[in-house]
């Protein structure tokens, strides 16, 4: 086992050990217990009690973070010519549609989103191998296959994540930037928090939010206290 940096033996020691903290301690918290030379990312991970194997205990969705993701996300738009000009305009980082399916096919995915229309969506199903192992297939779902592109793509820019259990029936999810003052942190954490605890499928039986843990680019995770989520 790799022995503990200085800086790393620090950071635990200002965890209490068995202690659950607020949403408003752990901001706070992480960003005293990050120490890196860089501008770290803040996740969540939230437990769930769901089977995600079953259909009806799936739980995926959208939220838009308040305070946005501090990440500069890159937009793919593949779109037909009449919808170039209101991607561009959005802000979507590329537009176009046959050369970008080309650039696709060779290997190349260097975007965050990608967003289209459901008129396209015919042309990306060959593509599924490439795409769905990095999370970058287009879903009607989480709103990134519509023919208000430049809707999509606004949200997008503006801090809107999708998300989805794995199969352990963790969500992990970026909420953020260390930079971020704690108390946009915390509001990011609670609106992701509390569409999870709209999601909740009615076959989910029990104690929904098993665990929630808040951390940075290799910080020490932070455990919060479910109780407040849990009761509603």
């Amino acid at each position: 086992m790799a022995k503990l940096t200085k800086k790393q033996k620090e950071a635990e020691s200002k965890v209490e050990k068995g202690k659950t903290y607020s949403v408003a301690e752990a901001s706070a918290l992480i960003k005293e217990i990050t120490n890196v030379n860089f501008d770290a990312s803040v996740d969540l991970a939230v437990r769930l009690n769901v089977d995600p194997r079953k259909a009806n205990q799936m739980v995926r969705g959208v939220v838009t973070l308040p305070h946005g993701t501090g990440k500069d996300v890159k937009v793919l738009a593949l779109v037909t010519p009449d919808k170039e000009a209101e991607a561009k305009e959005a802000g979507a980082d590329f537009v176009g549609l046959d050369e970008y399916l080309d650039k696709i096919k060779g290997g190349w995915t260097d975007v965050d989103v990608i967003i289209t229309m459901p008129s396209v969506m015919g042309k990306l199903g060959p593509l599924g191998r490439i795409l769905g192992p990095r999370g970058l297939m287009p879903n009607p779902k989480t709103g990134t296959v519509t023919m208000d592109v430049a809707k999509a793509v606004s949200d997008v820019k503006a801090g809107k994540i999708d998300f989805k259990v794995d199969k352990t029936g963790i969500v992990h999810a970026g909420i953020g930037k260390a930079s971020f003052d704690s108390e946009k942190i915390a509001g990011n954490a609670r609106e992701l928090l509390t569409t999870l605890v709209k999601l909740k499928p009615q076959a989910a039986k029990g104690i929904y939010i098993k665990s929630i843990y808040m951390s940075s680019t290799m910080s020490p995770s932070v455990e919060i206290d479910t109780k407040r989520f849990t009761e509603q």
